[in-house]
């Protein structure tokens, strides 16, 4: 079952949106948790929460609150 996305007896669900998406989640997820979840390397890519660009050494101690927003850009190479 997704993490995120339980729906199961739970009385009180808060959620955050990832790139627009609407996800419900019944614990307190870290930043680097949910990055992770959705397969992101750390490397190629740069956070915005709630319009605020997020620094990688702090994404483990960035708890995600209720309707936050989460923004990602991947970085590609190329010529």
């Amino acid at each position: 079952m997704n993490k995120f996305m339980n729906t199961h007896f739970q009385t009180q669900k808060h959620c955050f949106f990832f790139n627009g998406q609407k996800y419900l989640y019944d614990f307190s997820p870290n930043l680097q948790a949910i990055l992770h979840y959705f397969n992101y390397k750390p490397s190629l890519v740069v956070v915005e929460l709630n319009g605020k660009v997020c620094s990688k050494q702090h994404w483990s101690k960035i708890l995600i609150n209720n309707n936050d927003k989460i923004e990602t850009v991947t970085i590609v190479g190329g010529g």
